[in-house]
């Protein structure tokens, strides 16, 4: 059963998980793990550069997130059954909109790094040839966390779909949140709060 506690550890955690699943500048790897691996390395070399501002991490860790998440997927995968309700103008909308809330969720704690490493602990096969590639953190407030990255196939290059941390499935824990705001009014009204949240992102990180 999910507990506040856990999604409180899932949102703590989400910037390390974004950034680990990222890989820009990176050539693709026929194997997930080693994607993965590449892509620890590549983002725990940013968080540990000292020559480097926040807002610096900031658009570093966003350029390789970027590149690595499949975000149309995730982005469908989060509204389900609900896409279909959604014009395509409203889809590519929603599709920034949902981009940016995601940055949002996870830039504010940046800072909260404190020298954490990853191990990636397996590989587990998933339907449709998806792959899990099961990793813990090492060390710091969340220490022995344990963080799985769906990824997908998609032309030779593993994509992230969906993170999940501790047993929460991100993808689900938004759906549950937007099928919420999207059965009080509908694709217009769950654009409208998306915009109202990256807004008051923006102005808090400004």
């Amino acid at each position: 059963m999910r507990t506040d506690e856990a999604v409180r550890r899932g949102l703590a955690l989400f910037a390390l998980i974004a950034t680990l699943a990222g890989s820009a500048g990176i050539a693709a790897a026929a194997d997930p793990r080693e994607t993965m691996q590449q892509t620890i390395d590549q983002v725990l070399a940013v968080l540990n550069d000292p020559a480097r501002d926040h807002e610096q991490r900031l658009a570093a860790i966003e350029e390789i997130a970027y590149a690595r998440f499949d975000m149309r997927t995730m982005s469908r995968l989060v509204l389900g059954r609900d896409w279909k309700r959604f014009s395509d103008e409203q889809k590519e909308e929603y599709l920034a909109a949902f981009k940016l809330y995601l940055a949002n969720n996870y830039g504010d704690r940046i800072n909260r790094y404190d020298q954490q490493s990853v191990e990636i602990i397996g590989v587990r096969d998933e339907p449709r040839g998806d792959k899990t590639v099961k990793t813990k953190i090492v060390g710091g407030e969340f220490d022995d966390a344990r963080v799985d990255y769906r990824m997908r196939n998609k032309s030779g290059a593993w994509l992230v779909i969906d993170v999940v941390i501790e047993g929460i499935s991100t993808v689900s824990n938004f759906r549950d949140q937007f099928r919420e705001v999207l059965s009080r009014g509908g694709p217009d009204h769950l654009l409208e709060k998306l915009h109202e949240k990256n807004a008051r992102g923006v102005v808090k990180d400004a």
